[in-house]
């Protein structure tokens, strides 16, 4: 059976050698993101007994997803369209934190690589859904669609990484 196209680009990723100055700067910061103890456990999900990050998730690909059904198949439900929007751009925030608290717990290099470009599609998701949002509250309603379309796009190569991250590479909090 060959190997599926994601596994692909995510072995890819994860020899990329190029992407070991990105991830050695953006070490630094996470480290002191989970520095107080109290924090890292928060961030981390520990009260809940597993990571906190992959539930978060399903708010902004929830609330972005639904917002595409809506621009597809009910063209006059643009109004609550663009608030699914805003709410999936507020939501990915926390769903960031979580991520890179995530990151800065992850031991091997292959691991960080791939998470790095994770974050990228997802923020890349995100600042085309947040100007989505702003294109269409300005009644440039084509240029919101187009923006939802790229975002989603996005938010499915990122979403595609963070699952061979979870389940291919098992990456992610655990606590007994």
């Amino acid at each position: 059976m060959s190997e599926s196209l994601g596994a692909r680009l995510a072995a890819v990723i994860e020899k990329d050698e190029r992407l070991d100055g990105l991830v050695s700067r953006l070490s630094g910061p996470a480290q002191q993101l989970i520095a107080s103890p109290g924090r890292r456990d928060l961030l981390l999900g520990k009260q809940l007994g597993h990571a906190l990050h992959p539930i978060l998730t399903d708010l902004p690909i929830g609330l972005w997803t639904s917002s595409v059904v809506l621009d597809l198949t009910m063209p006059t439900s643009r109004d609550a369209a663009r608030r699914l929007v805003g709410l999936g751009v507020l939501a990915a925030v926390p769903t960031a934190v979580t991520g890179w608290a995530e990151w800065a717990r992850t031991g091997k290099r292959e691991d960080r690589r791939t998470g790095v470009v994770h974050a990228a599609a997802n923020g890349a998701a995100a600042v085309m859904f947040a100007s989505s949002w702003l294109a269409r509250r300005s009644g440039r309603e084509k240029a919101g669609l187009t923006l939802s379309t790229l975002g989603t796009l996005a938010m499915g190569a990122g979403g595609a990484l963070g699952g061979h991250l979870a389940i291919g590479r098992k990456v992610g909090s655990t606590f007994s």
